[in-house]
């Protein structure tokens, strides 16, 4: 069964608690999660900061993406971006998608720009 990569932004609704973010558990009770690096950077340090380490030890134990970061795909990838108007990406959301890209995995995420980035760089999204 294929991976999803699942963004910061839907784990940060998914430890709130918000309903959302409940799409979640039938993917990690299927074990079709995947992060990688820059994920657990977003993630860990304000849960170390507030203690929540049973949070961080789940979130060490899933799967994790290598990160191989192309500097002229990434650069590409925002030129296709602003000539189709999407503005306003950030390099963590280019890098991220550049990985879900790599591996041909569907990425999990509640940022608005990922759906937009769809058409420019054929990118998948996980609903």
């Amino acid at each position: 069964m294929i991976k999803v990569l699942v963004d910061t932004s839907v784990w940060i609704s998914f430890f709130r608690g918000e309903a959302p973010a409940q799409v979640l558990f039938p993917l990690l009770d299927a074990n079709r999660v995947c992060v990688n690096e820059l994920i657990l950077t977003e993630l860990v340090p304000s849960l170390k900061h507030r203690r929540e380490d049973a949070i961080i030890d789940m979130l060490q134990a899933i799967e994790r993406l290598e990160l191989k970061i192309v500097w002229p795909q990434i650069i590409e990838m925002q030129v296709m971006n602003l000539k189709a108007g999407i503005n306003k990406v950030g390099i963590p959301d280019l890098i991220l998608a550049q990985n879900a890209l790599q591996n041909a995995l569907p990425i999990l995420t509640f940022d608005k720009h990922f759906q937009l980035m769809k058409e420019t760089t054929g990118l998948l999204t996980y609903a």
